[in-house]
């Protein structure tokens, strides 16, 4: 049916273009999308064949002859590049195959949020009443509780911290916002012509929401998604910095700054360089939903 907003038209056919077709050709037009997803593009390569950044084992120490060394340019992209750790272990192996485990904790729990977010946000704006106040009141119930400290609980519950309890733990206290975006996106919508022309037609619920509202309501929902997905790259380094996230035998950068921080003072590129990948990494995602935004948003364009 319609859409949120009016579209534009393409010169070169001369029919109209679609929201999503606008905000994807405004966005091929626009650097800050492009370095973003470049930037994006290598860490999910990094994340997925690191074997093509690195032949070294991230976990091997050799403590003896590799004791805090120095980093060394003279060999590009060799193991030795970025130094080696208190125990002897290469950080340029551990920052290329750190990547995947931070990413894996972004993106699931991201995903995990959306879908969880989107559906509590629709099934509360559009249905309103008892089940608006309900949705909303356990909405605001999780969104009181600090993220971090209420990770830090539930993190503490469990003995062993992989990568998939930690995606849970984010996953349970991150989807508030998304749900908060959704509610208030779907009360604006479900009051269009649209709508009320496939009730009048009899159309079930489900498909007024699955074919009508979820497709014009989910573009401020995927703008918040993408700029949190940096939010929860903190939020893994920041719980493992802290002792109660990801834990070795993981490679993670998170671990890597925690192990670091002793060494600040005689060796700190120890912390600086996974430190550094972090904030590569978020700066990337915050340019990427700012583009994405941008785009979305008829009143920016």
């Amino acid at each position: 049916m319609g859409t949120t907003t009016s579209p534009s038209v393409d010169s070169t056919v001369g029919k109209p273009r679609s929201l999503w077709s606008d905000a994807w050709h405004d966005l091929r037009c626009n650097p800050l999308f492009l370095v973003s997803a470049a930037l994006i593009l290598i860490l999910l390569v990094m994340a997925v064949f690191p074997g093509l950044f690195t032949g070294a084992d991230p976990r091997y120490a050799d403590l003896a002859k590799h004791y805090l060394q120095k980093p060394n340019w003279t060999h590009f992209f060799a193991e030795d590049w970025f130094g080696y750790d208190i125990q002897g272990r290469s950080i340029y192996a551990r920052v290329i195959y750190g990547t995947r485990a931070s990413l894996t904790v972004a993106i699931v729990v991201t995903a995990m949020v959306t879908a969880l977010g989107t559906l509590v946000g629709m099934l509360a704006g559009y249905f309103g009443g008892l089940i608006d106040t309900l949705l909303s009141r356990v909405t605001d119930v999780f969104f009181g509780v600090p993220f971090i400290l209420g990770a830090m609980v539930v993190l503490t519950s469990f003995e062993v911290r992989d990568v998939w309890v930690v995606v849970l733990a984010l996953a349970f206290l991150g989807w508030t916002q998304i749900a908060r975006v959704a509610r208030g996106s779907v009360l604006t919508i479900k009051q269009a012509d649209y709508v009320m022309a496939a009730k009048a037609l009899g159309a079930s619920s489900t498909r007024i929401l699955l074919r009508h509202i979820l497709p014009n309501a989910i573009a401020p929902v995927i703008v918040v998604a993408t700029i949190s997905l940096g939010g929860y790259i903190s939020a893994e380094a920041t719980l493992s910095f802290l002792g109660i996230g990801l834990a070795e035998p993981t490679v993670s950068w998170g671990v890597d700054i925690s192990s670091g921080q002793e060494q600040l003072r005689n060796a700190a590129f120890v912390l600086i360089i996974p430190s550094v990948m972090v904030s590569i990494t978020v700066l990337a995602f915050i340019m990427l939903g700012d583009a994405v935004r941008n785009a979305l948003d008829p009143k920016l364009r």
